[in-house]
């Protein structure tokens, strides 16, 4: 299984969703880092779940636990093992699916590849396996902080609910104080209520997470099959439920004329080169320029709903999968950690790669 990310600053996540735990191991990360375990705990209780009442309702801590790799407080530049135990699982409530596909889920295509499958909660396709992910990428955030590199994501939109401002105009302060995670308080409370609404009525609903790094260098990237852009989209896509990846102008710049689309350089008061528009969201020829890096990420509905849907068995017998279990109405509140952790560990694993690209 594709199970490992990065070239230098490597991660290999393992576990499933009703197993004993998930966990990550992470080469390649520089001796010395502070490793600060009050922040990385931190960034998985934001991902967590029962958050709210539009999430779902499984409680886990997600404490962690660090197997190797740290002393004293610091990295010591060996694979670092990070597991976090499940304390929460109902396998249970997924023995009525044993032998059926879900729609939308990865059911079918796995038992396909595999010839076998872990039915409980999707086991390996879990999203749950995405707080692995996070523990990696707050310690990439802690690398990261040393060149002043920051990274916010924030939810965007909701289904048709989608806000008309750009990053430059919000206070991306604001994110991390509603449970859905936007910055625009009145927005904010608009899409809990229509989330909450879908969750009442069985049903689930996508949306919209925005990222935007800021403090990243000129000249992190590679050329031709590894530029940033598009190592970020395969970071992006790799998120379980995104469907779409796009950066800087994307899909609208398509509408522009290359005399507006264009970003002119110049030299500010300090000597420094910079752009006078950011169409190219940071990045030009597949490497950083130093102006902010943005993008936006499109999730879909959650798959799992509280209705009956009509599927097929492993026989090949028509199936009515009804819907049970503890599941997100919508999971971009929660994804936006998700992001900025991949996010991380895209940047870090290219700062070190950076390192060996000239004398």
């Amino acid at each position: 299984m594709g199970s490992t990310y990065g070239k230098i600053f490597k991660i290999s996540t393992f576990g499933e969703s009703h197993g004993v735990g998930i966990g990550v191991v992470i080469e390649g990360c520089p001796s010395g880092v502070d490793f600060d375990t009050d922040f990385i705990q931190s960034e998985l209780t934001r991902r967590k779940p029962g958050q709210s009442r539009i999430t779902t309702q499984r409680r886990e801590a997600d404490e962690f636990e660090v197997l190797s790799g740290v002393f004293e407080g610091k990295t010591t530049g060996t694979p670092i093992a990070l597991i976090i135990r499940n304390e929460d699982q109902r396998s249970k409530d997924y023995s009525h699916i044993a032998a059926q596909f879900r729609p939308s889920h990865a059911d079918y295509t796995y038992q396909v590849k595999y010839g076998v499958r872990d039915y409980r909660g999707g086991g390996r396709s879990s999203a749950r396996e995405t707080a692995a992910r996070v523990a990696a990428g707050a310690l990439a955030k802690l690398l990261l902080a040393n060149f002043g590199v920051n990274i916010q994501a924030y939810v965007s939109q909701v289904g048709v609910m989608k806000l008309d401002k750009s990053y430059t105009e919000l206070d991306l302060s604001e994110t991390e104080n509603n449970a859905v995670r936007c910055p625009d308080p009145a927005m904010a409370e608009k899409m809990f209520t229509y989330i909450d609404d879908v969750r009442k009525k069985g049903d689930s609903i996508g949306g919209v997470v925005n990222c935007v790094i800021k403090g990243a260098p000129a000249g992190w990237g590679e050329p031709v099959f590894d530029k940033l852009h598009a190592e970020l989209g395969k970071a992006m896509l790799s998120i379980n439920a995104v469907k779409g990846f796009e950066y800087g102008s994307g899909f609208d710049g398509v509408a522009m004329l290359g005399s507006e689309h264009n970003d002119a350089f110049f030299i500010d008061d300090k000597g420094e080169v910079h752009t006078r528009s950011n169409h190219s969201g940071g990045i030009q020829g597949g490497i950083s320029n130093g102006e902010d890096i943005y993008f936006r990420v499109a999730f879909k509905p959650v798959a799992t709903i509280m209705q009956d849907q009509e599927s097929v068995d492993d026989k090949g017998d028509i199936a009515i999968v009804q819907g049970k279990g503890r599941h997100d109405p919508c999971v971009v509140p929660r994804a936006v950690p998700i992001v900025e952790a991949m996010a991380a560990v895209v940047l870090a694993d290219f700062y070190l790669r950076n390192k060996a690209s000239k004398l």
